[in-house]
């Protein structure tokens, strides 16, 4: 076993020194259930070899379990190739499915030896069949048993998720909880689990593309039942603070954490070049260093530098009017990182969370949601995450006109975002892009760290160049006096956007801020500009904490005010293949002084979307209130009219 770093190999020939036993389990076995009950009785056997074949017996030595009198013969194998209506010949699918099947139970298997080895199980099952364990040791033993049998179902349902997700299809199967989950040992522990798999397959499989989700499904939700049960389980330590490799499937196992295949997504979208985006001066700058600082990331540390220094935007908001070019943004976005990862050979992971995705089935939503997260997140790519439209995606707590679906990605959203178990790598971002981001609750719309206003072209020369590119070019009409994308150079029209916010633009906004200045004077230090945050809640009590963490995140971004070269994108080996430590001093030496005017700037760019964001609310509610007025004077006055 060779080992770098906290990654150990888990070598081929330990994992296939199992085939024969996952073999043997994947043939027969008996098990009488303890928690879950039979849905239905057991297949019959397809011929009479079947019924023939070679038990599983347990080879772990030290183990002495006690024999049940009523069991339940459990035939995977012909379960599976029975699962296409009683073809004689094994489908494709059936064989991809029991070869996966039988690669993560030898997977399981031979980390089960390795956990063993490590916690000194391996002596405590020896001393036991021996009949010299010592009985102060009889707690550790059980304990251990516990820990690895867990680790072994966690590892068998991983790697299934993770071998069988490229041949996923469009079938979707709610297999419902995972109930037989049992840890007295690891053996007994897979009887269970592939029990209860045998189970749903007989109600869920009826054809190949559903044996394959069926699996998927068992898999997941056993995934979910054994990490919750591992998060009270002692002596897991062993499993959860090493990683595990195996070389040949490109799969790593990092204790109770689902392992994604790096698999990026095929995308037809069609992709935008910066000049190609009008107006949106500062949306379009960060969007552009955003989609570099991701190819920070470094793949071994698993940790983006900008994260580690404090400039990295995880989730950010974009909203303006309808048409003002919010799509075009994504398609730019999406197109900048898509082009970096082809170069340095990196997955990319682009995926949309849009309306489609909510469903009246109880439950169904939130899993969309949830599914949509951990895709972005996976650590092995580089992902980038949209919800567009998420004011009619999300739903407002309380709002009775929610849906129950709105109100579970809702939840999901606001954890996944800004939880208690949220961890920023710096390998994917979120953008949430509305065009009424006043109907987003607002505790979601503060966990977008950045705002990204959308507000189109809005000078003579935006819209000349917005002319001029969708004109195409089959005319002969004369440009005139314009030099075309002049105004779109991207650094003079950031610098010009920036100085715009030393003042408020929102009107409430600008009162507070002429008020404190008038006050203390000009705010230039951090009590005043503290004072001038105090005067903002004062004007608006949905500003917390929350949003002075966003500004100064917001901030620190600022600090990080360059573009990484262009050449350290085209040349991988000048940056992006650099280790961590490396990329991280390169990046600090490009850092610039935190002033006064950016810290100004980035309070009045947060303040102005949330004082714009509660007027239109405002405006909302008023005009909705004066809709209702005139529609109960109107039906007073046909009432009255229709008595007299």
């Amino acid at each position: 076993m060779s080992q770098t770093a906290d990654q150990m190999e888990l070598r081929e020939e330990d994992i296939r020194s199992h085939y024969d036993a996952a073999t043997a389990l994947l043939q027969g076995f008996d098990h009488a259930p303890r928690i879950a009950k039979a849905e239905e009785a057991p297949a019959p056997e397809r011929s009479p070899g079947i019924g023939t074949r070679r038990r599983f017996r347990s080879t772990t030595p030290g183990l002495v379990t006690q024999r049940v009198e009523r069991t339940e013969g459990v035939q995977l194998m012909a379960r599976i190739e029975g699962a296409d209506g009683g073809d004689a010949l094994t489908s494709p699918t059936q064989a991809t499915v029991l070869h996966a099947l039988r690669r993560a139970l030898a997977i399981a298997l031979a980390l089960s030896e390795q956990v063993s080895d490590t916690t000194g199980l391996a002596d405590l099952k020896r001393a036991n069949l021996e009949g010299r364990l010592p009985a102060d040791r009889k707690g550790d033993f059980s304990a251990l048993l516990t820990a690895e049998a867990l680790a072994v179902l966690y590892t068998f349902a991983n790697a299934t998720a993770f071998l069988l997700a490229p041949h996923a299809g469009e079938a979707s199967v709610e297999v419902g909880e995972v109930e037989e989950v049992l840890t007295d040992n690891a053996p007994l522990a897979l009887h269970g689990a592939l029990w209860e798999l045998d189970q749903d397959l007989g109600r869920f499989a009826t054809d190949d593309p559903r044996l394959t989700a069926t699996v998927l499904a068992f898999a997941e939700q056993l995934m979910a039942k054994v990490a919750a049960r591992a998060s009270n389980a002692a002596m897991t330590d062993a499993f959860t603070r090493a990683t595990w490799k195996v070389e040949a499937d490109d799969f790593a196992i990092r204790g109770f954490s689902p392992a994604r295949a790096a698999k990026g997504t095929t995308l037809t979208m069609a992709f935008k070049k910066p000049n190609e985006v009008v107006g949106n001066h500062i949306a379009k700058y960060q969007a552009m260093r955003l989609a570099k600082m991701l190819m920070a990331y470094d793949f071994d540390r698993r940790l983006n530098p900008f994260a580690d220094l404090g400039g990295f935007i995880f989730t950010f908001m974009g909203d303006g009017a309808p048409g003002t070019g919010k799509t075009t943004l994504i398609q730019m976005m999406a197109g900048l990182i898509h082009e970096y990862c082809q170069v340095a050979g990196y997955t990319f992971r682009y995926q949309n969370f849009g309306i489609d995705n909510i469903d009246s089935y109880q439950g169904k939503s939130g899993q969309n949601a949830k599914a949509f997260i951990n895709n972005v997140l996976d650590p092995g790519v580089i992902g980038f995450g949209t919800i567009d439209d998420i004011d009619q995606i999300a739903g407002k707590r309380g709002d009775r006109q929610s849906s129950a679906g709105q109100q579970e990605v809702t939840a999901v959203f606001m954890e996944a975002f800004a939880g208690a178990n949220t961890v920023v790598r710096g390998n994917c971002t979120f953008g949430m892009f509305s065009n009424y981001p006043e109907n987003v609750d607002d505790a979601l719309r503060q966990r977008a760290g950045a705002r990204f206003l959308v507000d189109g072209p809005q000078t003579r020369e935006d819209y000349i160049d917005i002319l001029y590119l969708l004109m195409g070019r089959n005319h002969s009409i004369p440009v005139g006096d314009h030099e075309v994308f002049a105004a779109q150079e991207i650094k003079k029209a950031v610098s010009a956007s920036f100085e715009s916010h030393n003042r408020p633009h929102e009107e409430g906004l600008l009162a507070v801020f002429d008020r404190v200045r008038g006050q203390i004077g000009e705010l230039d230090t951090i009590a005043k500009m503290g004072t001038y945050l105090k005067g903002i809640q004062e004007a608006d009590n949905r500003f917390t904490g929350r949003a002075i963490k966003n500004i100064t995140d917001a901030v620190k971004v600022r600090a990080m005010d360059f573009e990484l070269p262009d050449e350290w994108m085209e040349d991988p080996e000048l940056f992006l293949f650099k280790d961590y430590d490396t990329k991280k001093a390169m990046i600090a030496e490009l850092r610039v002084p935190i002033t006064t005017e950016m810290v100004l700037q980035e309070i009045n760019r947060y303040a102005d979307s949330e004082f714009r964001y509660a007027d239109k609310s405002d405006e909302v509610a008023i005009s909705n209130m004066v809709r209702d007025f005139g529609r109960q004077e109107e039906a007073k006055r046909r009432y009255i009219e229709g008595k007299g």
